[in-house]
């Protein structure tokens, strides 16, 4: 009896032992769901919605997917990036609010449907505030630039980089613009924006807003008589079928911001909040660099299309620059005093060092 009693003693220490054995095994090995989970924070599978509004064709796009390349290969494929062209996902001001209610991840508007959001974005509106590219990287770059993209925050919204729309320039079906006076009555889409609307008023245009998936039927039937954009846009989006004339006005310089939702980045871990921001920027600089060299092949196939091209004198744009200036002080106020004073001071500065 005392043998027996022993053996199943033996037995009982057995099986416990075995059961604390693998219950600790499990812990140290990291092969159970919770000790797995200790290691989730960065091991994110996470999908990001990224909607344009420009065609595929574009250097926008073309950025886009080179966001989409950076990011799933840095996050070893834990983020995928499903990218969405030629308005898919709505406009501008759509996908923006998209992004705030967290029903999609990405959008690149330009500042001026911004400016909704945060009016001081509308400092990037003010006609004829950048003489070149150069002067615009570094304003954009500088403090003062980097600054509003934190305004973004306030609207659920995180800028993560600058990319490029370009200089804006003017087409239209009626007659060739070289001097304030060939503005006079023409009807020109313009965005959304209170004050581009304004500024092509004191031009003597008929400005009327209009999303852009609507443009070219409305310059197609006559609604209008043409638009402005950078010279990418105008070639990609075959507005040289229903537009006779382009102008480098030059009258405003574009930027577009790579905005993320930020219920969707606060929920990132670190390393990834770091990869997409990094993939942000490089995509953008990338982006830059398409754009610059399409603007310049662009504006020749515009011509070889059929298209007249009219340069605009310096002393025709500075009086073009002079009739606006109302509009900029009306606007000083709403968009704010101290972030108007500092882009100019930030654009002087950039002058001097790019002289």
């Amino acid at each position: 009896m005392k043998k027996l009693f022993t053996v199943a003693l033996t037995a009982l220490m057995v099986l416990v032992l075995a059961a604390c054995g693998s219950e600790g095994g499990s812990s140290a090995s990291g092969d159970d769901g919770s000790a797995s989970g200790s290691d989730s924070g960065s091991k994110e599978s996470k999908t990001i919605k990224a909607g344009i509004g420009l065609n595929d064709k574009h250097p926008q796009y073309k950025g886009l997917l080179k966001f989409k390349e950076i990011v799933e290969k840095k996050t070893d494929g834990q983020i995928k990036v499903e990218t969405y062209h030629s308005g898919q996902l709505g406009d501008d001001r759509t996908m923006t609010e998209n992004l705030q209610t967290g029903s999609q991840e990405v959008t690149i508007p330009s500042t001026a449907p911004l400016a909704n959001f945060v009016p001081a974005f509308s400092v990037f509106d003010i006609p004829f505030l950048f003489p070149n590219t150069e002067v615009a990287d570094k304003v954009l770059a500088s403090e003062t630039g980097q600054g509003l993209l934190k305004k973004l925050e306030s609207q659920n919204l995180v800028g993560l980089a600058y990319w490029e729309n370009g200089f804006r320039d003017v087409t239209n079906s009626k007659r060739a613009i070289k001097s304030i006076e060939d503005f006079e009555g023409l009807k020109l889409r313009t965005m959304e924006n209170d004050l581009h609307l304004d500024a092509f008023n004191k031009l003597g245009a008929n400005p009327t807003p209009m999303a852009f998936t609507e443009l070219f039927t409305a310059m197609q039937q006559g609604t209008v008589d043409g638009q402005e954009n950078p010279y990418a846009t105008i070639y990609l989006q075959k507005f040289y079928e229903v537009q006779k004339h382009v102008s480098n006005t030059h009258h405003i310089y574009s930027p577009f911001v790579f905005l993320m939702s930020k219920s969707f980045y606060d929920n990132l871990s670190d390393e990834n909040k770091k990869i997409v921001e990094e993939a942000a920027v490089e995509a953008g600089k990338y982006e830059k660099k398409l754009n610059r060299e399409a603007n310049e092949k662009y504006l020749k196939k515009l011509q070889e299309e059929g298209m007249t091209y009219t340069e605009i004198s310096e002393e025709n744009r500075k009086e073009m620059k002079e009739a606006v200036q109302p509009v900029v002080e009306k606007y000083k106020s709403k968009i704010g005093e101290d972030v108007v004073d500092n882009i100019y001071k930030e654009v002087e500065k950039a002058k001097k060092e790019t002289e």
